[in-house]
């Protein structure tokens, strides 16, 4: 744990903490929000390693506008075609 605290990592000076509820819920900490730059309503994204778990914020950018973004099956030049006057 050495290397997550002190000056090998600059967000963390000691150990934070958060309490886990009945409802599988916790309060992100202060200063891991800022570390992240979260805000209401971001998306975080969690990857177990060797026991540790690295939460980040996922920057969809402009993909987010888009909710079709997703299906590139029907991003076809046949599927622009047959769908251009709806």
């Amino acid at each position: 744990m050495s290397t997550l605290i002190g000056k090998e990592n600059p967000y963390f000076s000691s150990m934070i903490t958060s309490r886990l509820t009945s409802k599988a819920q916790t309060t992100i900490p202060h200063a891991v929000r800022s570390a992240l730059s979260l805000r209401a309503g971001d998306e975080l994204a969690y990857v177990i390693e060797q026991g540790r778990v690295v939460l980040t914020r996922v920057d969809r950018g402009a993909q987010a506008d888009d909710p079709f973004a997703v299906f590139a099956e029907w991003n076809s030049e046949a599927d622009a075609h047959a769908y251009a006057d709806i």
